[in-house]
């Protein structure tokens, strides 16, 4: 093993090899921030220029893009609430409320800290644990998939305000039905297509989650006649401190480490990726914070910012495991990936670093050397970026609209996807002027899929039978933890309340003995 590491380390290092780390992670970087482009876009645009090069230069150059445009996408999400891409999603959450309290510095930085660490700490596991990790993601079967998705649900009250935890629910069931528009994988039958062919492959999360925030707050800017206010636009573009200060250090960094461990092992697991990674990671983040702190998630939470930013990067680098392990691409972009080594003559699975170990191990460092560049890139850029604020909103309300648009038909090059966009954007417009949380509705779209196809796989394996609910230790584990983390809630709501009538109860009991007394 040590003699692959320094057999990686020599072909990492090399100043050719470098080079493409830089390029790559800037390329990456800016693609990634036009909203809807994403990382596999940026991967496919690296395809044909890696023609040319060596299997080693080629995949570290298209491993820079990757997470290169996962690290961008964080400022379109922050600055314009457009999620550069879909691993972005959550950031916006908390990330963009930031920017208009002023803390766009703040943010972006708190972003880029918080991704260079989830990074780094990935690409450490990665690099001492990946054959150990491979065993481990083989083992994970349907029923588990299946489970840990319903674990996954359970986080929908982690994106619902005070008192809208039914209106969330509703968003999540609704999430799950557009899941199902499109093909059915196991029978091969269209479902709720209409007859219209354009939804045989179902709606695209992208469209979706660009129509219902993105083109959203677009649209409700203008509604509210704040696409006028030149003078509050540019008072609000002020970059505010980058600084954190210590106490902000202590508060988000156990929220870093939890996030960019869970988000890696949740990026091993084949086809779970960053996107998941990035909405479980703030669901137990806003689970685990105390009841005040939850409050404030949605509104700016800085714990709210670090802890999906971490996970998504974190889940980047885990998503190589299956890939340079198994030969089993771990998401979309590693999919992408898994076709360019197979076009160098190089066959991803178990003897892949037996066989090229300069490729397997140089890739894994080239890892932390390219989250060190994206580091030194974005910090020094962040003032220059935030000037993005300063654009009159008569201006940048057209230039959203202008990329948000492109971004979704330059993935498909059909037009279909516009006017799906602009219908679920109403519908989206509509349920936020009713306050529904749009979050729970991704999650449910997000999760709905995998879920069902695993409960599919599940039950032919067990010929129809939910049996395999707790025949499998790991199953059951993982759906005890789901009905646990789905009853703390209410449960502690309920001792809350008790212990606040009986602290009323006290009080008026010492008042009474008081006005005895006196009587």
């Amino acid at each position: 093993m040590l003699d692959g590491i320094f057999t990686g380390l020599s072909t990492a290092v090399m100043p050719f090899n470098l080079m493409m780390v830089v390029v790559g992670c800037f390329a990456g970087t800016f693609i990634g921030m036009l909203p809807g482009l994403g990382p596999i876009s940026a991967v496919a645009l690296m395809i044909p220029i890696t023609y040319g090069l060596d299997p080693s230069s080629g995949i570290i150059l298209m491993a820079g893009v990757y997470y290169g445009a996962v690290f961008g996408g964080s400022t379109s999400s922050i600055l314009i609430n457009a999620p550069g891409c879909a691993s972005t999603v959550v950031t916006s959450f908390d990330g963009y409320p930031l920017a208009q309290q002023k803390q766009a510095g703040k943010a972006l930085a708190l972003a880029a800290y918080s991704s260079f660490t989830g990074g780094t700490i990935g690409a450490i596991i990665l690099l001492f644990a990946a054959p150990a990790l491979a065993s481990v993601s083989l083992s994970f079967q349907s029923s588990d998939y299946f489970a840990l998705m319903i674990l996954g649900l359970t986080a929908v009250a982690a994106f619902s305000g005070k008192g809208q935890v039914i209106k969330a629910l509703i968003m999540t069931v609704f999430g799950l039905m557009i899941a199902t528009v499109g093909t059915d994988t196991t029978s091969g039958t269209p479902r709720f297509t209409f007859g219209n062919i354009d939804l045989i492959d179902g709606i695209s999360f992208l469209l979706l989650a660009m129509a219902t925030f993105a083109l959203t707050e677009v649209v409700m800017t203008v509604l509210k006649g704040q696409h006028k206010e030149k003078d509050e636009q540019m008072d609000m573009a002020s970059l505010g401190s980058m600084k954190l200060s210590r106490e902000e250090v202590k508060h988000i960094a156990p929220t870093v480490g939890r996030s960019s461990v869970f988000g890696f092992l949740v990026g091993v697991l084949p086809g779970a990726g960053a996107t998941i990674a990035s909405f479980l990671a703030y669901g137990l983040e806003r689970n685990l914070a105390s009841a005040k702190e939850k409050l404030k998630f949605g509104k700016g939470a800085l714990r709210g910012l670090a802890a999906p930013e971490s996970a998504n990067n974190a889940a980047s680098t885990g998503s190589f495991v299956p890939l340079l392990t198994l030969g089993i691409p771990g998401s979309g972009t590693t999919a992408i990936m898994l076709g360019a080594l197979i076009a160098y003559g190089i066959q991803p699975g178990p003897r892949l670093f037996v066989d090229n170990p300069d490729v397997f191990w140089s890739v894994i460092i080239s890892m932390y050397f390219g989250n060190l560049v994206l580091l030194i890139l974005n910090l020094p850029l962040i003032p220059y970026i935030s000037r993005l604020l300063v654009i009159p909103r008569p201006i940048l309300i057209p230039l959203i609209l202008f990329f948000s648009i492109t971004g979704v038909y330059l993935v498909s090059f059909n037009s279909f996807d516009i006017h799906m966009m602009a219908i679920i954007t109403v519908i989206a417009i509509a349920l936020k002027l009713l306050e529904f949380p749009m979050a729970p509705m991704l999650l449910g779209f997000i999760l709905g899929g995998i879920m069902e196809n695993n409960l599919a796989r599940a039950l032919v394996i067990s010929d129809g039978s939910f049996d395999f609910l707790w025949d499998r230790p790991l199953t059951l584990g993982i759906v005890v933890v789901a009905i646990v983390v789905l009853c703390i809630p209410p449960l502690l709501e309920l001792v809350n309340k008790r212990r606040a009538n009986k602290g009323q109860a006290t009080d008026r009991g010492a008042e009474a003995a008081i006005s005895e007394g006196e009587g």
